[in-house]
């Protein structure tokens, strides 16, 4: 009878030492860091930062994460050199730390994120399910990342000078601040592969690599990409 309980007891703890390794286990439900599985389907046009947050939201909660306030890795523009209204990427993600599905951290903070330092690269950058993003060495290539960012997470400058006279003009950046679906204006992407054709700084930016050929899927897709992005949760 004692041999039997002791046997019991020792089961049941078993099962509870198994039952506890089991909710520490990394997946959706730790995850702070995804990139997009999928584009919301307009190309450049994701219905502004409303909407690419909405699209960040909504992938997560398929793939079984909780709401931690999920926001786009997206900057925008102003409409001039001296127009405020701007949005740097870096400001809209919390503070971190981050990590994907499997528990990799990828950044303890936003300084460490847009660093040397930085663990985002092709192994750690998976999507909410927790599946590899095909990189540059996969067909077909989705290693753009559309951020509309420089390399320090800041915004472009805005569409134009104010002496429009002069007809200097800065590009678009931002397939017109996340609106624009057809062949004119482009985006900044990066590369979540930390890879690019030639050895060059830029060319192994995980999110300022080089601008789209436009903003509709037609014009994304020929560089390498989806109309990808990448999503952090702020709480």
């Amino acid at each position: 009878m004692q041999i039997k309980t002791r046997t019991f007891w020792l089961a049941a703890a078993g099962c509870a030492v198994v039952a506890g390794c089991a909710t520490t286990q990394p997946g959706p439900k730790e995850m702070t860091f995804f990139v997009t599985s999928a584009n919301p389907g307009k190309g450049g046009n994701l219905g502004g930062l409303a909407g690419a947050d909405a699209h960040c939201a909504a992938l997560a909660k398929a793939a079984g994460a909780p709401d931690r306030g999920w926001r786009a890795y997206l900057s925008t523009q102003g409409s001039n050199l001296t127009d405020p209204n701007f949005v740097n990427a870096r400001d809209r993600i919390g503070t971190g730390p981050w990590q994907n599905a499997k528990g990799e951290v990828i950044a303890r903070n936003v300084e460490e994120l847009h660093s040397p330092a930085s663990n985002l690269n092709k192994d750690t950058a998976l999507d909410e399910k927790g599946q590899r993003v095909n990189n540059r060495t996969d067909k077909p290539i989705k290693h753009d990342i559309l951020t509309g960012s420089r390399p320090d997470g800041t915004a472009f400058p805005g569409a134009q000078f104010p002496n429009v006279s002069a007809g200097v003009q800065f590009p678009d950046m931002t397939c017109g601040n996340w609106t624009k679906e057809g062949n004119d204006g482009a985006a900044m992407v990066g590369h979540f592969d930390r890879a690019g054709t030639i050895a060059a700084n830029w060319a192994a930016s995980w999110n300022s690599s080089h601008p789209t050929l436009g903003c509709s899927m037609e014009r994304i897709r020929p560089t390498g990409g989806d109309g990808l992005f990448y999503c952090f949760a702020t709480k």
